[in-house]
């Protein structure tokens, strides 16, 4: 097997292999006369290209405004907000010929707002030919032209389609190998991305459309990824190599180190690793989101735990959770949780489904900010990012979550059978947990040990 060598990106001014592609589009849209002075640039991105652009166009004089999905980190929302770029965040879930999407917002901006110009790096002829031009040929000078394998993931495709065409031509028997998350759909044969999960954490490379830069033509073969592999083998290379590289870097290593075996030890693979960890601090450097995505075991990280650990929340014994529809007030849902003494409440249908939840303190500061009236129904205030953990989920992993949050939805899984004989997997309330919660039980378990322990003990001692 060939020992796969890196071509590290992230060691460009904006961190990742996208600068390159950031100034090149621009320069070549002033050349052409399409940028001019006071222009004001809008790019779709996973955040890398964004903040290249962001760069450029702080350097330049350039009004910049990116829209991102919102599972890109906020490492990268702060990167670009320090480079003066605007930011606007669109779901995930999105498609990307929806009007909601990242690429759907951009467009409906252009037209908008007066001069702007979106230079597409999905169409845009000078993201290939940047990599064409540059990255290819310092992998040729690096390499002194002996190359046998690269490997390379694919977002937009520009940066796998411009460096195997150079290599194509300067390596006859190169093989070049394109990487794909689970949940994409840029590779072939289309077999290849067949699953269930269409989703991924993974960010910068795969799409649910092929870019018009991507030549998959000069890909050989395709090697798909999951994110656990790819956030684990981070991990491992910045700890054993100290190659301080993001989750798409290691997408990467992780298909090299299957496809390199196919080399021989004397041959060279090539990995481009785009970018670097401090987009992704708060990712997968945190054991916490590792944990709280399933990428790691809570029992990994603990040399020993604490007896109550591997208790389930059936131990805690919660009482009935008090439940609000949607209709319902924002005046008498404050009125019901003060006289109930509570903090927080979900918000459940009429079949009793959650539908998100709602807290004291931020019902009081919105209608405090004038963003609600008081008569207003509680769905205007609610919200869905909270936490949630089954009754057979671990104490260990409540207190990880009772860590960063004041509380955690509890929900039981029903099965509910309609006229028509089909069934549907509802998620119902069983009840809130908060640290008191879990503080009472310790202490209360503990305490009752501790008095059974003195009263066995012999009365002459």
């Amino acid at each position: 097997m060939a020992v796969p060598v890196g071509k590290c990106e992230y060691f460009n001014a904006g961190g990742s292999v996208k600068d390159r592609i950031a100034i090149r589009m621009v320069e070549d849209a002033e050349r052409d006369g399409i940028l001019k002075p006071g222009d004001t640039i809008i790019e779709p991105t996973s955040g890398n290209t964004g903040i290249g652009l962001a760069l450029v166009a702080a350097v330049k004089g350039y009004r910049c405004i990116i829209v991102m999905p919102e599972k890109m980190s906020m490492e990268k929302v702060d990167v670009l907000r320090a480079l003066g770029a605007e930011i606007v965040r669109t779901p995930t879930a999105a498609s990307f010929d929806s009007p909601e999407s990242h690429v759907g917002v951009a467009w409906r901006l252009k037209n908008e707002i007066p001069n702007s110009h979106i230079l597409d790096q999905y169409r845009n002829a000078s993201n290939p030919l940047a990599h064409y031009d540059s990255t290819a040929e310092e992998i040729l000078e690096q390499c002194d032209g002996k190359i046998d394998m690269l490997v390379a993931g694919a977002g937009t495709g520009g940066t796998i389609t411009g460096i195997a065409r150079k290599l194509k031509e300067k390596c006859q028997s190169i093989k070049i190998i394109g990487m794909d998350p689970m949940g994409s759909t840029l590779a072939v044969p289309e077999n290849l991305n067949k699953t269930k999960k269409n989703q991924y954490e993974v960010e910068g490379i795969g799409h649910d459309f092929i870019p018009t830069v991507l030549d998959r033509s000069v890909v050989d073969a395709w090697c798909k990824t999951n994110d656990e592999e790819s956030f684990n083998m981070s991990r491992m290379l910045i700890r054993q190599e100290g190659l301080l590289c993001g989750g798409t870097s290691e997408s990467a290593m992780a298909a090299a180190m299957k496809m390199a075996k196919e080399l021989k030890e004397d041959q060279r693979c090539v990995v481009i690793l785009p970018d670097s960890l401090r987009n992704y601090m708060s990712k997968f450097l945190s054991d916490k989101w590792m944990c709280d995505k399933g990428f790691l075991r809570e029992e990994d990280l603990m040399i020993e735990k604490p007896w109550w650990w591997n208790l389930t929340l059936q131990e805690l014994h919660l009482s009935s959770p008090l439940t609000v529809l949607p209709s319902v007030s924002i005046k008498n849902t404050i009125n019901i949780l003060k006289e109930k003494a509570f903090d927080q409440a979900p918000v459940v249908d009429e079949a009793g489904v959650i539908v998100g939840m709602v807290t004291l303190g931020n019902m009081l500061s919105s209608v405090l900010a004038g963003k609600v009236s008081p008569s207003d129904p509680i769905f205007k205030v609610l919200y869905k990012q909270f936490k949630q953990v089954h009754l057979t989920d671990n104490l260990g992993k409540l207190s990880r979550i009772l860590e960063m949050d004041h509380f955690a939805v509890v929900l039981h899984d029903q099965i509910q059978y309609v006229t028509d004989g089909s069934s549907a997997l509802k998620k119902m309330v069983f009840g809130i947990v908060t640290t008191i919660d879990l503080l009472n039980f310790v202490t209360t378990r503990e305490r009752r040990e501790r008095t059974l322990s003195e009263s066995s003990l012999p009365d002459d001692l």
